[in-house]
Formats: structure tokens, sequence, C-alpha cells
């Protein structure tokens, strides 16, 4: 359980997030109802349909500004705490994820729990990046699980796509595991990656070294971390 102080900028987080599903469900709605006339534009749709449409753009507006109020109004709590600038550094990780990690971990006092990386990393323990086991009959078997911390997984889920993207190197070792694994075991593995240099990152308190498993990156993030458009995989 983390500090009161800490506490609460967690549930707002956690309550941007649902504002942000909310988002999801509105624009997946307005999509079905074209695709159930077969039109690409709202002005199609007969009267009553466009009404319907017209209310979801409309919460799509509202919600829109409602995440980016709660956003603004953590900017200046978290941005200027250095293990959230640390965490900045790392391959995938912007500032809501890093607010995210920090936060659900609860800061250098949170690491602290874990005595290992694989600890930290491990389905039961807290990341949910390691399959549950399974075993049955002398056979050991993987599977799904929902122990750990969901919103942690979501933020390393998230910050691997985005790593995929912007590093080669890191897009390189993706391509190798993905031509023998799923997709989603391979981008699995990269959100794996990332939260062992995160977990070694809090807990010496060192700035990122510029290496992923060994290699050196050839990008570099610029001091004011920007918003860039997404690239294609």
């Amino acid at each position: 359980m983390p500090s009161g102080a800490r506490r609460e900028a967690r549930d707002l987080l956690r309550a941007r997030l649902q504002l942000v599903r909310q988002r999801v469900r509105c624009t997946n709605a307005i999509a079905g109802l074209l695709a159930q006339d077969n039109v690409t534009a709202p002005a199609a749709l007969p009267a009553l349909v466009q009404l319907r449409v017209q209310l979801l753009q409309e919460q799509l507006a509202l919600l829109g500004a409602q995440a980016k109020r709660l956003a603004a109004e953590l900017n200046p709590v978290l941005l200027p705490t250095p293990d959230v600038q640390r965490l900045l550094w790392i391959p995938g990780i912007g500032r809501l994820i890093a607010f995210t990690i920090w936060l659900e971990v609860d800061g250098i006092q949170g690491i602290q729990r874990f005595p290992s990386a694989r600890d930290f990393v491990s389905s039961c323990s807290c990341c949910r990046l390691v399959p549950g086991a399974g075993n049955s009959g002398g056979k050991a078997r993987h599977k799904r699980t929902k122990d750990g911390n969901r919103y942690l997984k979501l933020a390393f889920t998230h910050a691997a796509v985005r790593a995929i993207q912007y590093y080669p190197e890191i897009q390189r070792f993706y391509r190798g595991l993905a031509r023998r694994k799923p997709r989603a075991v391979a981008r699995a593995v990269v959100a794996k990656e990332l939260a062992r240099i995160v977990y070694f990152i809090l807990r010496k308190q060192e700035a990122f070294n510029g290496t992923f498993k060994g290699t050196p990156l050839s990008r570099t993030k610029q001091p004011k971390w920007p918003r860039l458009a997404s690239p294609p995989v």
C-alpha cells in the first residue's frame, strides 16, 4: 500500500485511464454505427443515427478534455521527481507511463520489496510479465494469470510497443523472437527486459546506461521529451 500522497496521485492516474477507455468505447461505437449502414461519414447516416453519433462525439470531446486536465494536474507534482526523470530516459517510456510505473511501484520504498529483478517481473509478484505455471503429470505448462498489478503490465506492454517502433536495436531483437514465437510473446519478452531495466534503475538509483541486453542503442532521447507521431510498425 503506497503512502497517502502517492495513493491520491495513483488513484487520479487510474481515473484518467478509465476516461481513456471510455473514449475508446465511444470511438468504437461510432465506427460500429458507420459500419452498420456501410457509410464512411456521419452525414450519410439516417437522422436519428446521426443524433447518436453527435452525442458520442460530444462525449469524446468531454472525456478527452477531462483526461488532459487530470494529466496537467499531475505534471507539476511528479515530473520533478528524480526517479521519474530517470525513467523518462528508458526506451518506450514517456511521461504518463513513467508516472504509472513510479506510483504503482511506490518509488524506491516499493522496489525494495523485491530482492531480485526476477521477483519484480514475475506474474505472481508484481508486473505479470511472466506467465503462470499450470504443472500437472510431470509436464510444465504456461497459462495466463490475473495475479500481479495489471496497471504495471499495461504500462510495460505499451512501453514495449513504443520501444520496438523507435529503436532499431530493439526492433531487431523483437523480429528475431517473432520469427520463432508468436508476436504477442515476443512483445512480452521486450516488455520484461524493459521492466528489468526499470528495476535496476530504481533499486540502484542510477541513470539509464543507454543499452538494451548489452547492445548500445543508436538513438537517445532529447533532454526535453517531445511528443512524436507513432511511426509504422
